[in-house]
């Protein structure tokens, strides 16, 4: 297919057989898939490219709450989620000695806003997506060399020879997305990429998540707690905080973050563009080997114990990056998952989804446009919250001056106060709008979500034989 920019078309539906766009989503990461699972249950077409052959199965601790619940609830496997993982009432936050600081509370979430929050290993809750889709939309080891955008459609092409055609291009392959690498660079050539765009990915963290393997009661009593003990641990006189999350599978999700300063960001820009893997984090493996950790009995623990009980393909050095963008789409190309965390990805490919499905029957480039405008403005504010809240985290289990100061606050805050800033995030919870509708019973009202509002598009009845003659 050769896209031309200066095609354009004027459709007559009532002439033409009804044809929903095709939508080509790259990266088969949370966001992905779960755009491709609405897709599928709207009727969509859809095909999913993965760069990598085999997902490796990361070992993060991943945390869901009530603003994700009602995508699960709508398709049918919310209970199935719920049993993957564990419910958590309290994050607690130690000092080196073991000992608790304060406690960050997590009951009431079911009356409060329709959902608890529960902690998981991130392959159980990827394995659970990936079995919604349909195997044959999935395609693995497909690496983006180019793409192409017009009036008349996107065109991708990959590192195999092959190519793929579609009407709308979606990017949710991560932090160094190939499809905004490719957006933005056309972009910058033709003086359209805001300054901010163009600059590198900031970063200031590296953190190791791994996952042992199922531990017994007397390795680690705390395993058979009915809710996740959920452990950040910060390090005294060392630019360390590391943490410990039990899981449903009785395993220990397990992370340590590394802040840089100067020094030490030069010592790991190396890793920047480098794929998640165990081979660079086992000298990381020996600097953070000693640390304590508390495993619920009377046991001395530290992380070597989890170190020798932890698979080597389980452990992962990573590059935390985060960043805001502030192009998110051009002609009939957009991009999900901004940087700041898995459930902010699955609420794009939410809302994309519902803006996608409310596109006519031909849309051209001008109407998909549009919907992504749309897309954006219902995202931006909320994108924007999410990324406040992660980097408040990141600061509170820091080694700054503001990471005291923040840890002084929050151990002094009153509980009703916390709950007006838990307010800022739970009100967000969105749900398909082509999908039966799940009954919100929260007393904290969910905010409005315009999107929620869109219809799907009626096919124009097709023509008679002596009307199309």
């Amino acid at each position: 297919m050769e896209i031309n920019p200066t095609v354009t078309f004027k459709h007559d539906r009532t002439v033409m057989f009804g044809k929903r766009p095709k939508v080509l989503i790259v990266g088969g990461g949370l966001g992905g898939l779960t755009l491709g699972i609405l897709l599928h249950k709207a009727s969509i077409p859809f095909e999913i490219y993965e760069r990598v052959i085999e997902v490796k199965p990361f070992g993060a601790a991943m945390y869901f709450n009530c603003t994700t619940a009602n995508f699960f609830k709508q398709c049918g496997i919310y209970e199935e989620f719920v049993a993957l993982g564990k419910p958590i009432s309290a994050m607690h936050i130690c000092n080196e000695d073991r000992e608790l600081e304060f406690s960050i509370d997590f009951e009431g979430h079911d009356e409060m806003y329709g959902a608890d929050g529960y902690m998981f290993s991130r392959p159980q809750v990827y394995d659970l997506l990936l079995r919604q889709v349909p195997p044959k939309r999935i395609h693995f080891g497909k690496k983006v060399l180019t793409m192409e955008q017009g009036g008349n459609g996107v065109l991708v092409r990959f590192s195999d020879g092959t190519e793929a055609e579609g009407d709308i291009l979606v990017g949710a392959d991560g932090a160094y997305s190939a499809v905004r690498q490719g957006l933005y660079e056309k972009l910058k050539k033709a003086n359209k990429l805001p300054a901010s765009d163009a600059l590198p990915l900031p970063f200031s963290t590296v953190c190791l998540v791994a996952q042992t393997n199922p531990l017994t009661l007397e390795e680690f009593p705390d395993i058979a707690l009915e809710k996740s003990r959920l452990i950040n641990f910060i390090g005294t006189n060392k630019m360390y905080s590391w943490s410990t999350t039990t899981t449903a599978q009785n395993t220990i999700c397990w992370d340590c973050t590394l802040f840089l300063d100067e020094e030490t960001s030069k010592d790991n820009d190396s890793f920047r563009c480098s794929e998640w893997g165990a081979e660079a984090a086992m000298s990381m493996c020996e600097d953070i080997k000693d640390f304590p950790v508390i495993s619920g009995g009377d046991k001395i623990v530290t992380v070597q114990d989890l170190i020798d009980r932890t698979p080597k393909e389980l452990i992962s050095k990573v590059m935390l990056e985060e960043k805001v963008f502030k192009t998110w789409y051009n002609c009939r190309t957009v991009l999900i998952g901004d940087g700041v965390g898995g459930s902010n990805a699955m609420h794009d490919a939410i809302v994309l989804a519902n803006r996608i499905n409310g596109l006519p029957f031909h849309p051209v480039a001008e109407e998909i446009e549009a919907a992504f405008k749309a897309y954006k403005k219902e995202r931006i504010d909320w994108v924007g919250r999410a990324s406040d809240n992660s980097r408040a985290f990141v600061t509170m289990v820091g080694q700054s001056t503001s990471s005291r100061i923040t840890r002084y606050i929050l151990k002094h805050t009153p509980s009703w106060a916390m709950r007006r800033l838990e307010r800022r995030q739970f009100t967000h919870r969105p749900q398909a709008a082509f999908l039966p509708a799940v009954e919100d019973k929260g007393s904290v009202k969910t905010a409005p979500q315009p999107s929620l509002t869109i219809k799907t598009p009626v096919e124009a009845q097709q023509p008679t034989l002596t009307q199309a003659v």
